[in-house]
């Protein structure tokens, strides 16, 4: 595998020759935030070497390279998941390849279904912690140590000074954001009641179907991780509720600004440290 990570990187870093700081995978309808970056260039994931190609509507398929925040960034205008048909492994080579291509803080976001019971639909809720209910780990099979360890440590798998970070800029902009846990599970069906309540009780503030494999892989190369979610719809709640992906994109459309102020402004407070 890591002959193949090289392999991709050094195609990226041969076509483009930029060398980014920061990378952000960007979910279900998020795709916008692009439209702040000054690129300098764009990859469709067609064109690169080794990479799969997002099959969900509301995911564009592109790599763009650019400038945001006063960083340099590499963003994944969408990402894939395991209920596509794709290996754990395969879900995240795109992360293996993004250190490869020089990133030092990965920044993920994400749409998923609410059921603390303080949220409404459209809040923002950054990533604190994780449960993984997909069943399956994207570090199964022989480890390469030159990737990281075979058992790495998770204690903290997102970064508690981007977080402190991002609620302050929140709290500053009044923009309604929590901390909580996310539980990622398979998809691609959304949620049952019960399943739901399931979640709920073991600990989950929100569900998606996404991020967890690729915190996985990065925390195992060592990559500090900031996680964001859109609530997109509330599940478990006595009022029975008809989920679509439609409404999904939507709301996660009508959200995205915040979402794009936040990280704009996270990236800017890197700047003051670096």
């Amino acid at each position: 595998m890591l002959q193949k990570i090289k392999e991709t990187a050094d195609y990226i870093l041969e076509k483009t020759g930029f060398n980014p700081e920061v990378g952000i995978v960007l979910g279900s309808g998020l795709g916008g935030l692009v439209n702040q970056v000054k690129v300098e260039h764009a990859i469709p994931y067609a064109d690169i070497p080794g990479f799969p190609v997002s099959t969900v509507q509301g995911h564009g398929s592109k790599l763009i390279l650019g400038h945001l925040g006063g960083k340099k960034i590499v963003a994944m205008q969408g990402r894939f998941h395991f209920y596509e048909g794709y290996t754990m492994q395969e879900v995240a080579f795109p992360i293996r390849v993004l250190k490869y291509l020089g990133i030092s803080q990965l920044f993920l976001s994400n749409a998923s279904g609410g059921m603390n019971q303080n949220f409404k639909v459209g809040d923002l809720m950054i990533i604190d912690d994780h449960i993984n209910l997909m069943g399956i780990n994207p570090l199964i099979g022989k480890n390469d140590d030159e990737l990281g360890p075979r058992f790495p440590d998770m204690s903290a798998p997102y970064d508690a000074e981007l977080i402190r970070k991002g609620m302050h800029i929140a709290n500053n902009h009044h923009f309604r954001c929590h901390k909580g846990v996310y539980a990622a599970v398979t998809g691609p069906c959304y949620e049952t009641p019960a399943e739901y309540r399931y979640i709920r009780t073991i600990g989950a503030d929100a569900v998606g179907m996404s991020t967890v494999p690729e915190v996985i892989v990065a925390r195992h190369m060592g990559l500090p991780c900031f996680a964001i979610s859109i609530i997109t719809d509330m599940g478990g709640t006595d009022e029975v509720q008809v989920i679509t992906h439609e409404e999904v994109v939507k709301v996660a459309n009508e959200a995205e600004v915040r979402m794009t102020t936040l990280i704009i402004e996270l990236l800017n407070s890197l700047n003051a440290h670096s």
